[in-house]
């Protein structure tokens, strides 16, 4: 089992010390609640987690909490499906040769909130300082469909992973 990523990595680490350790999910659970919605998520956690995948779906959970609450604060290959790991590993991961000719998603994730801030005259203190919302996730969830396409189109090249 390969683990993606880990919110006690990120607290663990130079985390600013006026958030909440919650804060370091916000940004895996909005990964994971987008594989969640595009069914890319392992049969087990699908079956492990019925309701909670219905009250994320249904906007009555966020990703952040899905995380928390049901996959102990970590993101791995465990929890998704084999086209979800796929997708992950190219894009989730940084580093990766897709993720050099398009972006990786921390990329994208930072570009698409550093955008939003601007737009609204203010500045995240931090990465970690986006705020867990269904309407942040709606930020983000259209730049993860681009990206899940042109992947799906990158990795049927030569040059795919």
């Amino acid at each position: 089992m390969a683990k993606y990523d880990d919110a006690s990595w990120h607290y663990g680490g130079e985390y600013p010390e006026n958030l909440p350790d919650e804060n370091a999910a916000t940004h895996i659970g909005m990964f994971l609640a987008w594989c969640i919605n595009n069914n890319l998520i392992s049969e087990e956690l699908a079956e492990d987690a019925k309701d909670e995948v219905q009250r994320l779906k249904r906007r009555d959970m966020t990703g952040g909490e899905f995380l928390i609450d049901i996959c102990d604060e970590k993101f791995s290959s465990h929890d998704l499906n084999e086209t979800g790991n796929g997708f992950a590993k190219a894009y989730y991961n940084d580093d990766t040769a897709f993720g050099k000719k398009f972006n990786s998603f921390a990329d994208d994730y930072s570009e698409t909130f550093d955008r939003k801030a601007e737009e609204n005259d203010f500045e995240y203190e931090s990465f970690y300082h986006v705020e867990d919302t269904c309407e942040n996730y709606d930020l983000i969830r259209p730049v993860i469909d681009q990206r899940f396409e042109e992947w799906k189109e990158f990795r049927d090249t030569d040059f795919g992973v």
